[in-house]
């Protein structure tokens, strides 16, 4: 890339740190992000990118010029028998050039992320969800319960953004937040700005499935009347019977939950008891789901690959045709059977985990490796050196990340176009 690409001159910029993609970070005279307007994760993903060295592509360890490291790429791909490509950190544009080349190689796709992602995707296979988006939750929501997290750790603008603000389309009250299976420390962001504190029902994470499964029963007039249990995991009936009433009360209540905090076996199924109390309010209230993305262009990734390839990720090219399991095309897996490895992060300089076979890395010019792969190739950081699109968590919105820098590095997209046009 050239001088004859400069950034695209903006006002504002978007953040793609998470899933809420806030879109109103201003721009110093420099061309970089105020810091005093971005909250820490943002500060963090900028300026690790700012401060990214400009280090070489690499084969063995020892650096090369661009030319002959996707020359020892494409011979990876070309001798390779299973191939998968992991990883998948990168947006729109990164994914649809990934694609085509991956069908080249007959390859197996997962992201980093499936193993959270795929929660979700269960419980809506089976029985269907009715979730919301972003701006719902700011100009409808009155009543706003955390089910298993605090939502401010992997999103942190949420409430100041969603459920404070003040300029909601139908003039709604402030909502009441209330936390189910968090930490009480956890909670200060759901302290309203006049003062007023969040209902807080503390609990183990791994006993939601019993606490879900007890608040699906009280919504049975006939088992609300008949139980005679006190508690369930701590929780006293007369808590989890007073939280049903707030969510009746509300005028349009919001269940947020994140399926990467649901770590622990079969959490498909607590996803599950979810939607299944959220579709049962519903038969006398409004009340919708709204569940927290993992990051790393999740969203994004699962989108384009749905529109190219008719599934998500954990998908596989094989014989003219795309098949789709959640268990078996996982990438603990297949790093068990595959000959080769595929390795995409441009968000974050996540490494690959480890395999005994070729690595080829392509990502984020900070990565640090414990083994240096077969071949690495450092790429532009998206909204840092690199433009693109990427989706909110809601699924519902695009939205375009410019670049920042002149860069120094190739962009995602033309490295994996080139290593294309190296296979036969």
């Amino acid at each position: 890339m050239t001088a004859a690409n400069p950034p695209i001159p903006t006002s504002h910029h978007t953040c793609p740190a998470c899933g809420l993609l806030c879109d109103d970070l201003p721009l110093d005279g420099e061309g970089s992000i105020s810091a005093s307007f971005s909250c820490a994760k943002s500060q963090r993903y900028f300026s690790q990118a700012a401060a990214a060295p400009s280090q070489p592509a690499s084969v063995a360890g020892q650096a090369c010029d661009l030319n002959t490291a996707l020359a020892a790429a494409a011979k990876i791909l070309q001798n390779s028998q299973q191939t998968l490509f992991a990883g998948l950190g990168t947006d729109v544009q990164g994914m649809r050039a990934i694609l085509p080349l991956a069908e080249k190689c007959q390859a197996t796709l997962d992201h980093m992320h499936s193993e959270s992602s795929v929660r979700n995707t269960l419980a809506m296979q089976n029985s269907g969800w009715q979730t919301t988006t972003l701006s719902e939750v700011k100009n409808r929501a009155d009543l706003i319960l955390a089910i298993g997290t605090d939502i401010v750790s992997s999103h942190p603008r949420f409430f100041e953004k969603l459920v404070w603000n003040k300029d909601s389309l139908f003039n709604k009250g402030t909502p009441h937040v209330v936390y189910l299976a968090v930490d009480k420390a956890d909670t200060q962001a759901g302290v309203a700005p006049d003062g007023t504190v969040p209902t807080v029902l503390a609990a183990d994470k791994k006993a939601l499935p019993a606490i879900l499964n007890t608040l699906n029963a009280l919504c049975n007039p006939a088992y609300a009347k008949s139980n005679k249990a006190a508690s369930v995991a701590g929780l006293s009936m007369a808590a989890l019977t007073a939280l049903l009433e707030k969510i009746q009360a509300a005028n349009y209540a919001v269940v947020v939950w994140s399926a990467s905090e649901l770590a622990y076996p079969h959490a498909e199924l607590t996803v599950q008891s979810i939607t299944q109390l959220i579709a049962k309010l519903n038969e006398q209230t409004r009340v919708a789901g709204l569940s927290l993305n993992s990051g790393d262009g999740d969203i994004s990734v699962n989108q384009t690959s749905t529109w190219l390839s008719g599934f998500p990720s954990r998908n596989r090219f094989q014989h003219e045709q795309v098949s789709y399991d959640t268990q078996h095309y996982s990438t603990a897996l297949q790093l068990k059977s595959c000959d080769a490895l595929l390795w995409v992060s441009t968000f974050n300089p996540k490494p690959p985990p480890d395999f005994a076979g070729p690595s080829i890395v392509i990502g984020h010019p900070n990565m640090v490796f414990e083994r240096p792969p077969a071949v690495f190739i450092p790429v532009g950081v998206p909204a840092v050196h690199d433009s693109g699109t990427v989706f909110r968590m809601d699924g519902s919105i695009a939205l375009p990340v410019k670049k920042l820098q002149a860069p120094s590095l190739p962009r995602l997209v033309e490295v994996i176009n080139q290593l294309a046009d190296l296979m036969p």
